[in-house]
């Protein structure tokens, strides 16, 4: 893909990032740097966002042992697994490229311990026991607002079964978890379907619960792409995925999410350059989704303190 579309273009100008946004363009490519290829060859999990049947967003984690992700071109990565029947993208990405063609897919490589990160958008394809992504976007992406911490395989000599539990708005122990929460991934589409990725981090307490179907989080000072905003600009539908580092449960939302733009509101949140709700439609809750864990984090000097 060329330079930037119309919704991101028309949010960099209203926050009046314009300058800095076409600077920032140099950051993104269609292909992977080497580094990048050994950054991804040492990572044990991914972040995955796409659109189902549906036309509902999700987002969500694809784990494996360190090597399952490989770049056997510069335009493509391999992913070397599928999501388990309990995710939401199940059914989506374990049949992608049968029937409608490629999956337009975000994703993002994170490695909480050294608060490196990578985005890749692309478009995917089955390739036997995994993925094969066409990559359309690379994007080098700043460390900030990411938490400090390390992973580790449980010493469980057997796993919890996997569990999903569907509903259509948080519950309390879920609005606990999100109100606690100090990293959360989103995705987001185009109106034309092309797919992104994207971190969101800061102090517990950053994720406002302001019901059991609305939340709302500040967006802090970025890289002035503004390419989470510029898609909802032109398409409201978003997913969030909520890890649970310490227990590998996964906390999957979607719904639909805009942009607030009212200085007072945003005034009231210490740091907050915007405002992002998110209303809820759907919620799926995966016990034991992932066999990762990760230990207890050091939390970014870049972030905000949270309103009291």
């Amino acid at each position: 893909m060329g330079g930037y579309h119309r919704g991101e273009r028309a949010v960099q100008e209203r926050a009046g990032f314009a300058r800095q946004a076409g600077q920032a363009r140099g950051a993104i490519g269609n292909t992977v740097p080497d580094v990048a290829v050994a950054f991804l060859a040492q990572q044990p999990h991914l972040v995955a966002g796409a659109t189902d049947e549906r036309g509902r967003i999700w987002a969500t984690q694809l784990t494996g042992e360190p090597g399952f992700l490989t770049v056997p071109g510069p335009h493509t990565l391999r992913i070397g697994t599928l999501p388990p029947p309990e995710d939401p993208l199940a059914p989506l990405l374990t049949g992608a490229g049968s029937g409608s063609g490629p999956v337009p897919v975000g994703l993002i490589g994170i490695e909480p311990a050294t608060r490196r990160r990578m985005r890749m958008n692309g478009r995917a394809v089955r390739d036997g026991d995994g993925l094969r992504v066409e990559l359309d976007q690379v994007i080098s992406n700043c460390p900030k607002y990411i938490q400090k911490r390390d992973h580790h395989h449980p010493a469980e000599a057997t796993p919890l079964p996997r569990k999903a539990v569907d509903s259509t708005e948080l519950s309390p122990a879920q609005q606990r978890t999100l109100r606690t929460a100090d990293t959360f991934f989103v995705a987001t589409a185009s109106d034309r379907g092309d797919t992104d990725a994207s971190h969101r981090g800061g102090n517990p307490g950053f994720v406002q619960v302001l019901s059991p179907r609305l939340l709302r989080w500040p967006d802090y000072a970025g890289n002035a792409m503004f390419l989470t905003l510029g898609n909802l600009e032109l398409n409201p539908a978003a997913g969030l995925f909520v890890p649970g580092w310490e227990t590998g449960t996964s906390l999957h939302l979607t719904g639909s999410a805009r942009t607030v733009w009212d200085e007072e509101e945003v005034a009231r949140t210490p740091g907050a350059q915007r405002l992002v709700e998110f209303e809820i439609t759907a919620v799926r809750e995966v016990a034991s989704a992932s066999p990762l864990r990760w230990s207890a984090p050091a939390y970014s000097r870049f972030n905000p303190p949270t309103a009291a």
